[in-house]
């Protein structure tokens, strides 16, 4: 079994063709800018939509352990009593309660994965298994990467690479391409707006290319964090250092998008107020041509 927060089906953006996306529970790293942070706490979390109440007090009425507080701002939710067992949300009239992560068995992911495959076949797609960080569950994440290749499915990972080398190595042994999430090469700015240092990262990157293995970089494009000229050389020189350089490079400019999801999980986005702003077209076309000028193949999206 495996919590999986989210399927999406018909993706162009994790890997060639069209794919079917399996967002894995649990991640290694806190990116302040976290796109997904619903998928960082390796277990179920509850979401609430507070513009969607109706303030009926269904929830109130099936929550076996009194957890929740009907409130002028909205419910609110005694952590310490739910067990996140899920009846607010199945029973919420309006879809205001979410409960983010579902236990699957491979058996049944499969079985949602081959509905794909005429998808897959037309246009040379096939499964994606990102995150959080697919890494953390190496045997449930092995086995069905074997499961997929024995029906003859391209499988990509989306991955920070924060993992045993072990675990490293058997992945690429069971998939067709990584997709490599490159966020600073600096650790210690690493370390600040992601929480742990990039060592680790930048070996298994190393690994990945020694090993002749297709991959691409992704680099969250931030003004405040990353995108400055410096960064991006280290970044050039480091990748065209490597004994097989990246398929593609995808930068991917900032945006947002957490701010709201932080505010339906009850956390804080960007607690300590760092500046991070979307890069203008100006720096983002600067960042290519840097790239470009290292031979390296770059991009704006994907």
């Amino acid at each position: 079994m495996s919590l999986i927060f989210d399927i999406k089906r018909y993706a162009i953006n994790d890997g060639p063709g069209i794919r079917i996306t399996l967002f894995m529970k649990g991640c290694p790293l806190s990116c302040i800018w976290c796109h997904n942070p619903e998928g960082i706490r390796n277990g179920k979390d509850k979401l609430y939509t507070a513009k969607k109440c109706l303030g009926c007090g269904t929830c109130l009425k099936v929550c076996p352990n009194g957890a929740l507080t009907l409130t002028p701002e909205g419910i609110i939710t005694d952590k310490q009593k739910c067990v996140l067992c899920g009846r607010c949300a199945e029973e919420c009239p309006a879809m205001a309660i979410e409960i983010s992560g579902t236990e699957y068995t491979a058996e049944y992911l499969m079985h949602e994965i081959e509905k794909e495959i005429p998808f897959m076949d037309q246009s040379g797609g096939g499964v994606t298994f990102c995150g959080g960080e697919p890494l953390l569950h190496p045997e449930f994440l092995i086995d069905i990467l074997k499961r997929c290749g024995q029906q003859g499915i391209h499988r990509a990972v989306d991955t920070t690479l924060l993992a045993r080398k072990e675990t490293v190595d058997e992945v690429m042994r069971n998939c067709e391409l990584l997709l490599i999430d490159l966020k600073s090469m600096d650790s210690t700015v690493h370390q600040t707006f992601c929480d742990v240092p990039n060592e680790l990262i930048l070996k298994n990157i190393r690994r990945v290319a020694e090993a002749d293995f297709p991959y691409y970089i992704r680099i969250p494009l931030i003004e405040g964090v990353n995108a400055d000229e410096k960064n991006i050389k280290l970044s050039a020189e480091f990748l065209a250092s490597l004994p097989r350089h990246p398929e593609i490079i995808n930068l991917l400019p900032y945006h947002d998008i957490g701010k709201g999801k932080h505010a339906k999980l009850g956390s804080i986005y960007n607690p300590k107020g760092y500046k991070m702003q979307t890069p203008s077209e100006e720096v983002q076309q600067q960042c290519i041509q840097i790239l470009t000028d290292y031979g390296l193949k770059a991009t704006i999206g994907g």
